[in-house]
């Protein structure tokens, strides 16, 4: 049996329409692999800021404000692609600035403080943007009941771009050292090969995918006339009509700000208390991003089978045995297996979330509920890690204690799911498309 067939697709899809749209997760996943997490980031604070006391402080503002903006306009972005059915050229927009301030980062040196920050800003925010409304395609290419492999497919392909962009990357750094080059000669252009492979693998999406949404029947133009922001509390006022996909925005929240936590802070509890070397570190990152996008793609396939809401549960309780595992961890071989549990759960989680949102949102609003859906994630993105950094700051740098508290987020998390009415909330969906086709 193929892989994208008509028990799969929506009638009239094509597989290449799939594959298109997956690759693009592929695309985007390289820049937050080398940019984000973990080559620019350490480049910006040691070599860019020449390792200030502020350093670290002005990256984490850098990547806030850039998710302030997307909190921010996202909401008109998402009206406005809706209403005039016209997602793909709004994403077209968000990729070329992502990959565009992405290049520009090859000129960060040493004191180059606004470009590098500026830079970082708006790659990030056409990033997060452009995340969203590739993801509002999803409920375009894939019927109900294959929401959820159909998102596996394409989280777990984002993995493999993320770990191709970063093997480019590692291999033009090393093969530099072993020449002579200086770090500070290489990393830039790791910019330039990020932006590189994100173009390319970009391209298929424009080209094969079709916008098969329709313009709403009310005209475009009072959305664009309305306010940011008053369109942004418009937006946020819609939850209160959809309350079980309010209660998955706020179970993404609370389990994203631990998926955050660990993401960016992972790396320095390996170090730090485990006493990893850069080398087994790095290795540690390879093997995670490969258990991640096995996570992302059988998960896919058992959140068909069994449920959505079942299988996010299941990975959130997966969530919390990694927790407990790590804070306990003595040796490196248990730390191994948390590191593999946290693979294993963080793809087949924010894959399954994507899944439901597909399932809750009205086809005609789709851009707009991924909208919503992605501010939860931004700012748990801000709230996650600064919550372990503040308990390391009052407790004297106890890391175990702030994993610990971490743990919470995926049980209070737990709590959010279990009040969702998946059954209820595609009812609500289901009314809100009759009323738009009346």
């Amino acid at each position: 049996m193929a892989l994208f067939d008509s028990s799969t697709l929506k009638a009239g899809v094509k597989a290449k329409e799939v594959w298109g749209w997956a690759l693009f997760d592929a695309a985007n996943s390289g820049y937050s692999t080398v940019v984000l997490t973990a080559v620019f980031n350490a480049y910006f604070v040691s070599t860019v800021c020449r390792d200030a006391s502020w350093a670290t402080l002005l990256w984490t503002c850098a990547v806030a404000f850039s998710n302030f903006l997307a909190i921010v306009f996202m909401p008109a972005i998402a009206r406005i692609s809706d209403a005039t059915a016209k997602k793909k050229i709004w994403l077209l927009a968000a990729t070329l600035l992502c990959i565009a301030a992405t290049s520009m980062l090859a000129f960060a040196r040493e004191g180059t403080l606004l470009l590098a920050f500026s830079m970082v800003v708006l790659s990030n925010f056409g990033y997060s943007v452009g995340e969203t409304l590739n993801s509002a395609f999803l409920p375009e290419l894939a019927k109900p009941a294959a929401l959820g492999k159909v998102s596996g497919w394409g989280w777990s392909l984002g993995y493999a771009g993320g770990l191709l962009t970063l093997g480019l990357c590692l291999a033009v750094v090393l093969r530099g050292q072993s020449a002579g080059l200086s770090e500070s000669s290489l990393v830039p252009i790791t910019n330039l090969i990020t932006a590189g492979v994100f173009l390319v693998l970009s391209l298929p999406f424009f080209l094969w995918v079709k916008e098969r949404a329709v313009p709403a029947r009310k005209a475009a133009k009072p959305e664009k006339k309305r306010g940011i922001r008053k369109q942004f509390f418009h937006t946020v006022r819609t939850l209160r009509s959809f309350p079980d996909f309010a209660s998955l925005a706020l179970c993404g929240f609370l389990y994203q700000c631990g998926i955050a936590t660990v993401i960016a802070l992972s790396a320095i509890y390996a170090s730090e208390v485990m006493g990893f070397t850069m080398t087994e570190t790095l290795t540690m990152v390879l093997l995670v991003n490969i258990t991640a996008a096995i996570g992302a793609f059988g998960f896919g396939y058992l959140q068909d089978w069994m449920g959505h809401k079942r299988s996010l549960m299941l990975t959130l309780l997966v969530w919390v045995a990694m927790v407990v595992i790590a804070c306990s961890a003595t040796r490196a071989t248990t730390f191994w297996v948390a590191a593999n549990l946290a693979g294993l759960a963080m793809g087949s989680s924010q894959s399954a979330g994507r899944a439901m949102v597909g399932l809750l949102a009205p086809k005609a609003r789709s851009a707009e509920f991924y909208g919503l859906w992605n501010m939860a994630l931004w700012v748990s993105a801000m709230v996650g890690p600064l919550t372990y950094g503040t308990v390391t700051w009052v407790t004297g740098n106890d890391q175990r204690l702030a994993i610990a508290v971490t743990g919470l987020f995926f049980v209070a998390a737990v709590f959010a799911l279990m009040r969702l009415d998946l059954e209820r909330g595609m009812r609500l969906a289901d009314a809100e498309n009759e009323r738009e086709n009346a």
